[in-house]
């Protein structure tokens, strides 16, 4: 078995070349270090290449995180959006933090997001300072291993209570 790692930076003719043993009838999996493979992850280059090319794309189930926070969140799994990284920029951050807040009662939607896990300290203190203090927030953090968090109160309850969540892949969610 070959392993070849796919980022950011991997380019289209190499993702190109990993699906080469496709041509010659072998079978190729991706697998994603957190989450679920193609769904906010490079996994989803390879998987428009493979369709491109009219090769058989398989899904397996696994655990999706995102799912997973939605269920575990008390919150609309109706209609729900995952919005993945918020723009870096300060102020565009707090636009679309208020825009999206917009949403859960404009829409009746709850927003999902995510952060690199050394800045979601300081994601989570500015959704407090942000939205407002009824909308509820759902931290869910490490799901599926020994120490998950998943915990739902309104903003107004955080305030002094974060958890430390540095190095911890984490999907925020927020609803009414």
């Amino acid at each position: 078995m070959t392993f070849y790692e796919l980022n950011k930076h991997t380019s289209p003719e190499q993702v190109a070349g990993y699906l080469k043993p496709l041509a010659d009838g072998e079978s190729v999996g991706v697998i994603s270090e957190a989450g679920c493979p193609a769904i906010a992850d490079p996994g989803a280059d390879v998987v428009a290449i493979a369709q491109r090319k009219n090769y058989p794309v398989v899904p397996l189930v696994g655990p999706s995180s995102i799912l997973m926070s939605v269920m575990g969140s008390g919150f609309n799994g109706q209609s729900f959006a995952f919005h993945g990284y918020l723009p870096i920029d300060a102020s565009e951050r707090t636009n679309t933090i208020k825009r999206l807040e917009g949403r859960i009662y404009s829409e009746n939607q709850t927003q999902l997001f995510i952060e690199t896990p050394y800045r979601n300290n300081k994601l989570a203190e500015e959704l407090i300072r942000t939205c407002r203090p009824s909308t509820k927030m759902c931290i869910a953090s490490n799901i599926t291993c020994d120490d998950e968090y998943i915990h739902t109160r309104p903003v107004k309850d955080w305030a002094g209570k974060l958890p430390d969540l540095s190095k911890k892949p984490t999907i925020f969610l927020i609803y009414k």
